[in-house]
């Protein structure tokens, strides 16, 4: 039986607005990475200007090689226009070979420029965005986008200023020549221009479902490469490759033949208009050299100013496909560059010095910038320097908020959140999250050594330091066990290691990274039982000295907190010891009868 395909949704609202041609404003934003280079450009024009003028000169040399050196019987002239000519070819190309260097390495400065500061924003973006934003989009703006302004930068550019250059140099030679020939020639010129506008408008809407096509293809192929597991767990390989080839490569496919369609529609309709003024000018030119009113030779350049005028012209339609996607990928990038960072330093904040790790949230509020819903309401806690304090709730409560605040994930809608007294928005970021370590329910490692990801969070460590927290925390002996030590490769996000041995290496970044504030977000709730107790004897050493919070399922991680802190629909319910949370036979007693009893 062939499984229902349900097909995505492939034009969304972001992808509708860029349905448009050029953009000013997104050419103005552009620019802005372009402008340390305007040097090299102006010189790269300069020599573009030579080679127009040097193309353009080519049928008046014909012209003049037949008026004056064949009809003159004259070889002498004829072997010095020859001469000119082949000097002026060979100085066109060096001129040629100069700009094209000059613009693709212009090109590769730009591309460099724009995909380092689309990561370096990335980097700064609040958690929020990657709430709503795929990871194969954000690849596909990074990639796909920044690849296409450098084809544009690099070679569509200097096409561009060519054929614009060659055009008028040839309407300025041609109309040298022969005033009434020239007239018509540009005779074509009005179903010409309607032409062009006609397949611009429809162009420009394949493109746009292009675009979105590439988009949702890379959106759900990370998706699919990220949850490959899953997939085959559930065996569900099937459906997944019938739906990314009915509706997405097959929407790519069509809308990508579409365009073409367009376009092999538009350049014979271009190629004939060229015929037809060609064949007027052949037969009113030629009959003016046989009333000799003019030369042979003019005749000849005229008809070879002709081709050189609408060859601009048919590249310059071939060129608007790399505009489009220019237009369309440049106001992605710009769009991303100008996503608001929700969470930034204040101008004039500080640099937080050491801390002893007092917390308290004072009368702290907040939810999400698009959902009014209150996810926290009115949190007063106040935590002493190296206390444990442990949140539990049922799920959606609002525990890993918390945490998130405190880190200044998010900013509380209201009131606020200190440390040591010290209101979090007043002082850096990165100085507030030197002094702090997670342990998350599924730790992430970097593609890399085991060594490597230890000291992830403390580069200057020495390697009898890795050891050490390795040790600490019960890592070393099983590390020593894979096929490098401490050298073994654990590839992107740890596939090679199982979940507890991450979560051990986790547990020693942590460690070595030395933070004064703790947070363990349900960091043992995917182990095993073995490996809970190595964890357990590790947490020992590791909360020790420290404040800490704990998010946790499980009773063993419970218990020994100083106090525990029971969340419900957002607000402190209850909190206490244990053994005093039991007596009183509250929620956390429903919790611990239903949920925490091992």
């Amino acid at each position: 039986m062939t499984p229902k395909i349900i097909p995505p949704t492939f034009i969304t609202q972001s992808e509708e607005a860029l349905d448009k041609g050029y953009d000013p404003k997104v050419a103005r934003g552009l620019l802005q990475f372009v402008k340390p280079y305007t040097g090299q450009m102006l010189i790269a024009l300069f020599f573009m200007v030579l080679v127009a003028a040097a193309s353009v000169s080519g049928p008046y040399f014909v012209k003049l090689a037949i008026d004056d050196g064949v009809r003159a019987n004259d070889p002498a002239m004829l072997k010095k226009i020859v001469l000119i000519f082949f000097v002026v070819s060979a100085v066109q190309l060096v001129i040629n070979y100069l700009r094209v260097r000059i613009m693709s390495r212009v090109g590769q400065h730009v591309l460099y420029d724009v995909r380092t500061a689309m990561f370096n924003h990335l980097q700064k973006l609040s958690l929020g965005f990657y709430n709503r934003y795929s990871v194969g989009r954000v690849i596909t703006r990074v990639i796909n986008d920044v690849g296409t302004l450098r084809e544009f930068i690099t070679w569509a550019v200097l096409a561009i200023v060519r054929n614009l250059l060659g055009i008028i140099g040839t309407i300025i030679a041609m109309l040298t020549l022969n005033l009434k020939l020239s007239l018509l020639t540009f005779a074509v010129l009005p179903l010409m221009i309607w032409a062009t506008i006609a397949f611009r408008n429809i162009a420009r809407k394949n493109y746009r479902k292009v675009r979105a096509a590439v988009s949702w293809a890379n959106s759900t192929l990370a998706e699919n490469i990220n949850g490959v597991r899953v997939v085959q767990a559930f065996s569900r390989q099937e459906h997944n490759y019938l739906n990314f080839k009915n509706y997405i490569n097959r929407y790519f496919y069509e809308t990508s033949l579409d365009a073409a369609k367009v376009a092999s529609v538009y350049t014979p309709v271009v190629d004939v208009l060229g015929a037809v003024a060609t064949a007027v000018v052949v037969y009113v030119g030629g009959t003016a050299v046989l009333g000799e009113s003019i030369t042979p030779g003019v005749l000849i350049a005229f008809v070879l100013y002709v081709d050189r005028f609408f060859e601009p012209i048919r590249d310059l339609s071939r060129r608007f496909d790399t505009l489009q996607s220019t237009m369309a990928g440049g106001e992605r990038i710009l769009a991303l560059l100008e996503t608001e960072i929700e969470v930034r330093d204040a101008e004039n904040a500080k640099e937080m010095g050491a801390v002893t790790g007092g917390v308290r949230f004072e009368n702290v509020s907040f939810h999400y910038s698009d959902d009014p819903t209150l996810v926290l309401d009115h949190i007063d806690l106040d935590v002493e320097a190296g206390e444990t304090v442990a949140f539990v709730g049922e799920t959606g409560a609002g525990k890993t908020t918390i945490v998130k605040l405190l880190t200044r994930f998010h900013d509380p809608t209201d009131g606020c959140v200190r440390v040591d007294g010290v209101d979090l928005r007043t002082v850096t970021q990165q100085s507030l999250r030197r002094q702090m370590g997670m342990v998350l329910q599924d730790p992430f490692l970097f593609n890399g050594t085991v060594k490597e990801n230890i000291l992830f969070g403390r580069l200057d460590a020495s390697d009898e330091d890795v050891f050490a927290a390795a040790k600490a925390v019960g890592a070393h002996d099983f590390i020593l066990g894979l096929r490098n030590g401490y050298d073994t490769s654990v590839e992107e996000g740890g596939v090679l290691l199982s979940v507890g041995q991450r979560q051990l290496i986790s547990f020693a970044r942590a460690l070595l990274a030395n933070p004064r504030i703790l947070i363990l977000d349900e960091a043992t709730s995917s182990v095993d039982i073995q490996t809970e107790q190595i964890i357990q004897a590790a947490l020992i050493k590791l909360l020790k000295g420290r404040t800490s919070f704990v998010i946790a399922h499980r009773l063993s991680t419970i218990t020994s907190a100083d106090r525990i802190v029971v969340i419900h629909d957002g607000k402190i319910i209850e909190q206490g010891k244990h053994s005093e949370l039991l007596t009183k036979q509250g929620m956390y007693y429903e919790l611990y009868k239903t949920g925490f009893q091992e």
